[in-house]
Order: structure tokens, then sequence, then C-alpha cells
């Protein structure tokens, strides 16, 4: 039962972030939504910010899911960065409370070290994936990925934020710059 009481949580706790657009939401609030006590959620996490980074640890997973998923198709090493650009622009990266979740992850990084650690291993891992990818198409592989992964950041916030910009766009802006880094101009 645990492992349901645990997965509930995770899922309540992003719904509440989602909907409050913020961590301004309590253990009670997210315990209501997952259909059981405020006692059992501490019991399980121990506090709000334990619960808050199990969220983002689920959502890192789906998101490393969806990389997998494009990578899988990939068969260049061109085809892996667009692979990954793919990734980051993917519907499920901009449900309104993965997003919500996503903005508190990058607020809470500066004054909490757990926080930081899960953003400094997700951009690791893109910086890591996009430098691989990059190999033999890209003159300098660790500068060109570093402005991606930076780019890529960038343009998911700008998105996920204004009403007007789209996740299309974003990833077409993104795919340009791979253009741009790898010599490839359309």
């Amino acid at each position: 039962m645990e492992p349901i009481r645990r997965a509930a949580l995770v899922e309540a706790t992003i719904a509440e972030i989602g909907a409050a657009g913020s961590l301004d939401v309590t253990v009670g609030q997210i315990a209501k939504r997952a259909g059981m006590s405020t006692a059992l959620a501490h019991h399980y996490f121990g506090g709000k910010h334990q619960i808050f980074l199990a969220a983002m640890g689920q959502i890192l997973r789906d998101f490393r899911g969806e990389v997998v998923a494009e990578l899988q198709q990939a068969n260049t090493p061109r085809a892996r960065a667009e692979a990954l650009i793919a990734a980051s622009f993917a519907p499920s990266c901009f449900a309104p409370a993965t997003v919500g979740a996503w903005m508190t992850l990058y607020a809470h990084a500066t004054t909490h070290p757990e926080t930081n650690r899960l953003l400094v291993l997700y951009q690791r891992r893109l910086r890591t994936n996009l430098t691989h990818a990059l190999q033999g198409i890209s003159t300098d592989p660790r500068n060109d990925a570093e402005m991606l992964g930076a780019l890529i950041d960038g343009l998911y916030l700008r998105a996920a934020l204004a009403k007007d910009a789209s996740r299309d766009t974003a990833k077409a802006i993104a795919l340009r710059a791979l253009d741009t880094v790898t010599g490839r101009h359309q």
C-alpha cells in the first residue's frame, strides 16, 4: 500500500503546486487531494519540501522517459540532437501542473540545496546528452551543448509563461540554433 500512497501524494503535490503556481500549499491540502490524512503524508515524506522533491523526481523521470522515447528513433548524431530538443518541448512538459512544478524548482533552487541538486542534475544530464549528440557534427560540442541547453531552458520558460508563445515555436527556434552550431543553414 505504501508505494500507492506515495505515488498518490506525489501526484497530488504536482497538482496542488500547479494550481497554486508555487510551493505555497500545505501538506494538508496535498493530503486531502490524495485522499489521506495529513499525518500519513508526514509519515511517508516528513514534510512539504520532501514531498516536493519526490514530485520533482517523478517529473524528471517522466522527462527521461520522453528523452528515451525520442532517442530510440534517432539513428544519427543530428537526429539525437533533434530528439533531445523534441523531448524538451514535448506536450507532457507543458501540462499546467508540470509547468508550475518546474517554475517552483527554479525559484527554490536558489535557497534550498536539495532542490538545487535536482536542477543541477537535470542541467548536467541535458548538457551531457547534447555533448554526446554533437560529437562529430559540431566543432565545439561542449560549448555548443552548454549554449543549446541554456537556450532550451530559456525557451521553455518563455513558452510556458507567455500566453502568445507556443512550444512549437520554441522548438523551431532551438532547431534553428542547432542548424547554426552544426553549420547547417537552411
